[in-house]
């Protein structure tokens, strides 16, 4: 139901995810400071390290209006944060400039501000407001949500398929099924997230370089899963500044831009990967194959989304695509001449 704040968090959430590619791994946040009807200030936290939306919507404030702050109110899409991390309480800053009233999306999942920020707030006489478009504050932090409830990062699996059913030829053979919009889009999708994974047969019969050079933003980090440890180092993704890491059964070790980071036990080989990306901070993670990762992340029920793309050839065999047992779509879009097919992991 839309109330008299709704258009002001809106704004919030158009702001905040200005810092898609950057804010990781803090939350997507955007501020604005409303005065008589009217924006006065506005901000979004830009990226990791530097100041936080609430912050960056008060220096926007003319100095002309700055006397209008103390009594305007301040809409911010994730509750303001109540601890020092690599920047002051933003909760003390509304505190200290007298701001009145603070309209919040939703709370922050993370355990050091979870409540706190609100009740630093209420003590200090601020007039609270929760749950304006809360929905739409958790969808957009999505990632966020699930690596501090799920302590591991967001998982996004992705593979073309003909529409036929296969993602590569016999032996394993590589075939272009997108087409070079897709491409672009893909590689947007690459910037998107922290992590870009696959595995170490996808890493040698494909030689890729995962990184996003059809789109601006942040490479991701590449990830490779390669337990015997028998992929050459003159591969690609083993090239360039980009770093890598590679989860391996070996002795750990480091090579410039590359780290091999052992894992055991084998049998929850993915869980304790993903235990170890969350620990490091990594938010979310763009799986991108080959079949047999895809589908070991499917049977574990470790995904939160899944993107598909059909392409306009027929291959009539092949190694066929990983199956979504149970997922209804959620949405569908065509892009050039391919099919896109978007799902969510419910369970």
């Amino acid at each position: 139901m839309e109330t008299e704040h709704t258009p002001w968090m809106r704004r919030c959430l158009e702001l905040a995810a200005m810092g898609s590619s950057y804010a990781r791994p803090n939350p997507m946040v955007g501020a604005v400071l409303v005065h008589e009807g009217r924006i006065i200030g506005e901000g979004y936290h830009r990226r990791y390290g530097e100041a936080h939306a609430e912050v960056r919507c008060l220096a926007s404030v003319p100095e002309a209006l700055k006397g209008c702050i103390p009594s305007s109110t301040m809409y911010v899409s994730l509750e303001p944060c109540a601890h020092y991390g690599k920047t002051p309480p933003c909760a003390d800053r509304i505190v200290d400039e007298k701001i009145p009233r603070v309209v919040v999306g939703c709370r922050d999942p993370f355990a050091e501000v979870s409540g706190r920020g609100i009740a630093r707030l209420t003590a200090a006489g601020v007039d609270v407001i929760t749950g304006v478009e809360e929905a739409a504050c958790r969808e957009l932090n999505r990632r966020f949500f699930v690596f501090h409830e799920k302590k591991r990062p967001y998982v996004v699996l992705k593979w073309a398929r003909s529409p036929d059913g296969f993602v590569a030829l016999p032996g394993y053979r590589s075939v272009r099924i997108s087409s070079p919009v897709t491409d672009r889009l893909v590689h947007r999708w690459r910037s998107e997230e922290a992590a870009i994974l696959v595995g170490s047969r996808t890493a040698e019969y494909d030689d890729p370089e995962l990184t996003n050079r059809l789109w601006s933003g942040q490479d991701p980090l590449r990830i490779v899963l390669d337990r015997s440890g028998r992929l050459p180092e003159h591969l690609r993704l083993f090239q360039g500044p980009a770093p890598t890491w590679v989860f391996t059964r070996e002795v750990r070790r480091r090579k410039g831009n590359v780290e091999w980071l052992s894992v055991f036990p084998p049998q929850r080989f993915l869980e304790e990967v993903l235990g170890i990306l969350h620990d490091r901070k990594v938010l979310s993670v763009l799986v991108e194959g080959g079949a047999a990762i895809l589908g070991a992340f499917i049977a574990a029920g470790l995904w939160d989304e899944a993107r598909v793309i059909t392409g306009h050839d027929f291959l009539r065999e092949g190694l066929a695509a990983p199956v979504l047992p149970g997922a209804a779509p959620v949405a569908e879009e065509q892009v050039g001449r391919d099919r896109i097919t978007y799902y969510r992991n419910i369970a």
